[in-house]
């Protein structure tokens, strides 16, 4: 089961046209920067092999656990674990994404993984959505920069943007929508067909087969995951480098919903690291950005940022990837109202 699904997702529907085209603009983006701006090279490159370097206990943790379900036949015991519990599974996964220490990209390995064992999609897009937006150290931060106020607005936001999005996707499975979430060919599906490994065997090193399998599903999915990261932060370092988030968010100001809903919808596509985004946000309100439109912009920064995106769009079909869009900017929209109405 698992193998069928990260195999199908890394390449089976595309093919090797899909797999080259990938690692064609991983190639393409460092080489234009050269062509056109070749001091800056060095500077976007070390962006994104910082980012990448900080991504890899992440990628090792999330192969290794896949590729060990694999060998050892126990997918199907942990989809088994979570029938029948979808309700406290959202509520779960909402609270925990909030104090998870991910951002957008990083929370990518593990939702593969999830994914891949059949969780339900409204639990994993619950925690999709609250995961990027705060942690213990970014609540610090945030309340240093911007005062308790904010930091447990966003932390309250957080919670709530992954339940509004965890029910929301539960109300439109109930609908008959996102029959099959994952980029999967024609016949698969994440729950389909139950398992496929046979026996649990817990110590599957003395296996020859088994080893075997280990191996294959933990380079699949390597390949997999390093290549769609690599791309995420290649972008990311060019939105940093050639994009500042301070020409993007000073267009928003005053008060009322209008610039709370431009706020979002300009942080949406604008990166904003959680750990630098509350001193931006801190000039920006001496300069006139209401508190609504303040909280708006980080919310939707965090959690539809271009390279998150990227890396969403790569794990499921376009339908569910709409809703993750629809619902992190919706969601931010109403979390700069709340907060606005709270705190004014």
């Amino acid at each position: 089961m698992t193998a069928l699904v990260l195999r199908s997702v890394y390449g089976l529907r595309s093919g090797a046209r899909g797999v080259r085209s990938v690692w064609t603009f991983i190639l393409v983006i460092p080489l234009a920067v050269a062509l056109l701006d070749t001091p800056n090279v060095p500077d976007i490159l070390l962006i994104a092999a910082k980012a990448f370097a900080g991504t890899l206990p992440y990628i090792a943790g999330a192969v290794l656990l896949i590729a060990s379900l694999k060998a050892t036949g126990a997918t199907a015991l942990v989809s088994r674990a979570f029938e029948g519990r979808e309700t406290r599974m959202i509520v779960l996964a909402a609270l925990l994404g909030g104090l998870a220490p991910f951002c957008s990209c990083e929370v990518i390995p593990l939702i593969a993984g999830l994914l891949a064992v059949g969780v339900p999609l409204p639990a994993i897009m619950a925690f999709w959505l609250s995961s990027p937006l705060i942690d213990p150290s970014t609540m610090l931060i945030t309340a240093a920069a911007l005062g308790w106020d904010f930091a447990v607005g966003k932390a309250v936001a957080a919670v709530a943007l992954g339940l509004f999005g965890g029910f929301g996707v539960r109300f439109l499975v109930w609908r008959g929508a996102f029959a099959e979430p994952l980029r999967l060919s024609a016949g698969g599906g994440c729950c389909a067909g139950g398992s496929e490994e046979g026996e649990t065997v817990w110590r599957f090193w003395r296996e020859p087969a088994r080893v075997a399998a280990f191996r294959a599903e933990a380079i699949a999915n390597a390949r997999f995951l390093v290549k769609w990261l690599v791309l995420a932060y290649l972008i990311e370092a060019l939105l940093v480098t050639y994009v500042p988030a301070e020409m993007i968010a000073g267009v928003v100001g005053g008060d009322g919903m209008a610039p709370i809903a431009l706020g979002a919808l300009v942080g949406a596509p604008a990166y904003l690291n959680g750990y630098a985004a509350p001193a931006l946000v801190a000039g920006l309100m001496e300069q006139g950005m209401g508190p609504g439109a303040a909280m708006a912009f980080m919310v939707a920064g965090a959690v539809t940022c271009i390279p998150a995106m990227v890396a969403v769009w790569s794990l499921v079909r376009r339908q569910v990837f709409a809703a993750y869009v629809c619902f992190g900017i919706v969601g931010a929209i109403l979390s700069g109202a709340l907060f606005a109405a709270l705190v004014s």
